[in-house]
């Protein structure tokens, strides 16, 4: 006994065989079964489903034509008629209309009415499946039954070029999508950052003066000139004093604080994480005596004790312009570091600034600062 026949046969046995009514909600329920079961397998090929759908109209045409009663064989000339069953007839599986009644077909040979044989009345069981479950017919399980032959049939129907072609087109869309949404992150970060700027669009600092200093960012050549070298060719204004530290100004993650040892006081200046600079005021006065000539600044400094450190340091001296940017390696010796400018020939508007960074690589290294001051060239 197959699948199909054992699972139709027990939703059998749970009720009433010998009810017509019954039988038919059985058989109703073994096509829902097998339709759920085809529609769950993915798997499963149209060909292989109609092959299933006729596997189970076949044993249900051969279960039904157990329980129909035999009748006689008709007159011994002639073909025998269709007869169309009445209400004992097999039952026909509606799909939304009537069904019209299976025609039965009689065989055998015709004899005498008292010794005629009894003939089997075999059923014809549409090709359909139900429209609606029957809540109350017998539960089957269709997952699993499959005519003898059909798994061998299922592979052939398995194009792997036909499923490649079905999914390429959304393979290639999402990939072009992809793409694109790269390129415009990409192309978003670029003009974002400045990437198609001019060094001029780039600038976004207030017109200034034009370049008064012969170089931008650059180490003065020569080095660092010992204290005291330059006095006596130089007649000092004074712009820093660690006595009077009230002109100087810190952002909230730099420090500066008044300190003194053997070497005498000093203000030890510390660059925020942000690279954050310290500012200290050169007065509107200074600057009013260097306008129009050629000044050359002094910074006295040296690093913290231990720590060598590389030093920055800008300008902005208002309509004076500036000083350009200067890096200096200072070490932990006291030392001089010399900028020159010319200035010039205009009247300050206001005080300037000159603002130091004790890291210029960021990594939180201070510089102690002994000295700021200017003098003018002859």
């Amino acid at each position: 006994m197959d699948a199909i026949e054992k699972a139709i046969r027990n939703a059998l046995e749970k009720g009433n065989a010998a009810d017509r009514a019954f039988r038919e909600r059985v058989y109703r329920a073994a096509f829902s079964a097998l339709d759920r079961a085809l529609k769950a397998n993915p798997d499963v090929t149209v060909e292989l489903a109609i092959k299933r759908r006729k596997a189970i109209q076949a044993k249900i045409t051969e279960i039904e034509s157990e329980f129909l009663p035999a009748v006689p064989d008709v007159g011994p000339q002639g073909d025998a008629p269709a007869v169309e069953l009445g209400t004992d007839s097999a039952p026909a599986v509606e799909t939304g209309q009537q069904s019209p009644s299976p025609a039965v077909v009689v065989d055998g040979p015709a004899e005498p009415a008292s010794d005629a044989p009894r003939s089997r009345v075999l059923p014809v069981v549409p090709d359909i499946m139900p429209d609606a479950a029957l809540p109350d017919a017998p539960s089957i399980d269709m997952a699993a039954p499959a005519p003898a032959g059909a798994a061998a049939e299922v592979t052939p129907d398995r194009d792997e070029r036909r499923i490649r072609g079905r999914r390429l087109p959304l393979t290639a869309i999402f990939l072009t999508v992809t793409l694109l949404a790269a390129a415009g992150i990409g192309l978003f970060f670029a003009v974002q950052t400045g990437v198609f700027k001019t060094q001029a669009q780039l600038d976004t600092s207030p017109p200034q003066a034009p370049p008064t200093v012969n170089d931008d960012d650059f180490t003065p050549p020569g080095g660092p000139a010992k204290p005291g070298a330059a006095d006596q060719a130089h007649d000092w204004i004074n712009v820093f004093s660690p006595t009077d530290a009230s002109h100087v100004s810190a952002p909230s993650d730099a420090k500066a604080e008044v300190m003194k040892d053997d070497t005498g006081s000093f203000l030890r200046i510390r660059s925020g994480a942000s690279g954050s600079a310290i500012s200290f005021d050169v007065g509107q006065g200074v600057l009013e005596k260097l306008a129009g000539k050629h000044a050359v600044f002094d910074i006295i400094a040296r690093s913290e004790e231990g720590k060598e450190t590389q030093v920055s340091v800008d300008c902005n001296f208002g309509e004076l312009g500036d000083c350009g940017r200067k890096r200096y390696a200072v070490g932990q010796q006291q030392n001089e570091y010399l900028f020159d400018v010319k200035f010039p020939d205009k009247r300050p508007g206001s005080a300037g600034t000159i603002a130091i960074n004790s890291d210029f690589d960021k990594q939180g290294k201070a510089a102690d600062i002994y000295e700021i001051r200017v003098s003018v060239e002859p």
